[in-house]
């Protein structure tokens, strides 16, 4: 048995792709006989220390919140105080990763890199210097994808200190479920799943939607909705384009079945892998999605589980979407190949195993 400190921000009932992350290698460490405690900030509201399907979950008084980074004076004597290991860091947090820099001793610490810092540049040149300095120090540094090593300003120097281990799901949920009951329509569906945030490209795809034969539905819910519904209304895509909101975990893979086509036209790097494009093979979808040099186009092979093609163009966008719905034969087969590539590659189980040989290894004494 293992005794695992997790580190991040939030946990559930927070939703988003890391904190789902945490959640489900967290409860399937506890769940193979690990001491599992996952130490976060407290958005308010929650008890301060609760054992949830057999993590404990500690969380922090949140004094402040700056530019998407929760502030908590007690975070950094509760991560010296509390018994582990190994820590494990979810990467960008500065507070979690100044806190095991300062005070969090001689135990292992590794750090997974979900993301570069897109968008808070200001703040990375501040960051900049102590950033390299706490990588250099992680006993070992987690990437999604070899495309992200590769495409980092942070990770590519570090290349040797880096281990692959893509995300994944469990697939069961998006097996040979019965779709979704939908409007009736004569135009075949495309479909597209996530915040609704400013990287997400959903504007490229509506933009692109007066040139394909489908119709859209978008869920999810978020910042930019107000502003993606205007601009459907602008381009006078009406009934075309269907704004669903937040969908139930019941409901979501039946959603995925009623598809004919999943779309991810992400815009920058702050994408940087893309887990509703696990869900969607596992559903047997064929996906589109694009190059901004992250794990988008190592999830989705070009050509063989779906096609890959530039950020902010339309009318790239347009021509990918439409040659698949030409050619129901290729779509079906992507399908199952993104299917076949999910099963083998990106299931919970597989990144549990991998998580913890890098543990073994670095509590065996190896680098």
């Amino acid at each position: 048995m293992m005794k695992i400190l997790h580190v991040y921000k939030d946990y559930s009932p927070i939703r988003g792709g890391i904190e789902n992350h945490i959640k489900t290698l967290a409860e399937a460490q506890a769940a193979a006989g690990h001491q599992v405690t996952v130490l976060v900030t407290n958005p308010g509201g929650e008890k301060p220390d609760v054992l949830l399907n057999g993590v404990r979950v500690v969380r922090a008084a949140r004094l402040a919140t700056i530019a998407s980074t929760p502030i908590s004076l007690t975070l950094p004597r509760l991560l010296r105080r509390l018994d582990a290991d190994i820590v494990h860091l979810q990467f960008p947090y500065p507070l979690g990763e100044l806190s095991q820099w300062l005070v969090g001793g001689k135990r292992p610490f590794l750090i997974s890199y979900q993301s570069d810092v897109v968008k808070q540049q200001a703040i990375l040149r501040l960051y900049d210097p102590l950033l390299r300095r706490i990588l250099r120090r992680a006993s070992r540094i987690l990437a999604s994808s070899p495309n992200y090593i590769d495409s980092s300003p942070y990770l590519r120097p570090l290349a040797d200190h880096c281990t692959i281990v893509p995300l994944g799901i469990d697939p069961q949920p998006f097996l040979q479920v019965a779709p979704l009951t939908l409007p009736p329509s004569d135009l075949p569906t495309l479909l597209f799943v996530g915040r609704h945030r400013y990287y997400k490209g959903v504007d490229t795809l509506i933009r692109a939607m007066p040139d394909i034969a489908a119709r859209l539905l978008i869920a999810g819910d978020g910042p930019m909705r107000p502003a993606w519904e205007a601009l459907a209304a602008e381009l006078d895509l009406g009934e075309r384009v269907t704004f669903l909101g937040d969908i139930g975990d019941v409901d979501l893979p039946r959603l995925y079945a009623a598809a004919d086509v999943f779309v991810l036209p992400s815009n920058v790097r702050a994408e940087a892998f893309g887990l509703v494009l696990l869900e969607a093979m596992a559903s047997g979808l064929p996906c589109v999605t694009t190059e901004v040099g992250t794990g988008t186009s190592f999830v989705v092979q070009d050509g063989q589980t779906g096609l890959v093609v530039p950020p902010q163009d339309e009318g790239a966008l347009a021509t990918a979407v439409s040659h698949l719905l030409q050619h129901p034969d290729l779509r079906r087969q992507m399908g199952q190949n993104g299917r076949a590539r999910l099963l083998a590659e990106f299931t919970t189980p597989k990144m549990v195993a991998r998580v913890e040989a890098v543990y073994r290894q670095l509590l065996s004494g190896g680098n």
